[in-house]
């Protein structure tokens, strides 16, 4: 016989197996969300440069193509660096760094929780794609001319913003993606408190009934 303070109501067990189900499915679905923010945000980015590309040619092939002239245009051109073009040559290396950037988000959605989080899994789905989308380039899957060898690392870009002569580094969708997801990071930390964690004994507790109250075997 168990001691009184062991005893357990016939459907906590039950209640217990339910609880740990929908949980189960809850973290599959919020996983299955963060992975589709990340394909549709490589996707977008790779087929908009692919596009840009094919229609406007390689940098200095055509003229900008102004959609909101002379503020926001289209224009091709090639980072073969980091941010604003610093660390040209280094490509292959940061390619290593995007590497280890995505092992760790998918260890801080996994080992720390963050997929608990559904404004985390945006920003670090967003984060992710822009990874991935500028890590294709740095790789030179997209087969740059091999009389740029200074290109063969390098990041295609083809948004084109422009204001009073001031012209800013152009940039791509991955980049924006990063941009993005990097701010929603910055407001998680700053703005938003840490959700409480899920109190998966919380069916036992309130199921259970006080230690006494159950009656005693003679």
């Amino acid at each position: 016989m168990a001691p009184a303070g062991e005893r357990t109501s016939p459907g906590i067990g039950a209640a217990m197996r339910n609880q740990q189900k929908s949980q189960a499915i809850r973290t599959g679905v919020r996983w299955f969300v963060f992975f589709e923010i990340v394909v549709a945000g490589t996707a977008v980015d790779l087929i908009s440069k692919q596009i840009v590309f094919q229609k406007m040619g390689l940098p200095g092939q055509s003229l900008p193509y102004w959609l909101i002239k002379p503020y926001v245009g289209i224009e091709t051109a090639v980072n073969p660096g980091a941010l604003f073009g610093m660390g040209a040559g280094f490509g292959l290396v940061f390619a290593a760094l995007s590497v280890v950037a995505a092992v760790g988000i998918l260890i801080w959605l996994w080992k720390f929780r963050a997929i608990e989080s559904r404004w985390l899994i945006a920003a670090l789905g967003c984060v992710t794609g822009g990874i991935l989308g500028n890590l294709y380039d740095r790789l030179g899957l997209w087969n740059p001319p091999a009389s740029r060898p200074d290109w063969q690392s390098g990041v295609r870009d083809w948004i084109l913003l422009e204001y009073q002569g001031h012209v800013w580094p152009n940039f791509n969708i991955a980049d924006s993606l990063l941009v993005c997801g990097a701010i929603m990071l910055a407001i998680h930390s700053f703005f938003l408190n840490p959700p409480a964690p899920e109190k998966t004994q919380q069916t036992i507790t309130s199921g259970c009934a006080p230690v006494g109250a159950w009656p005693v075997a003679s």
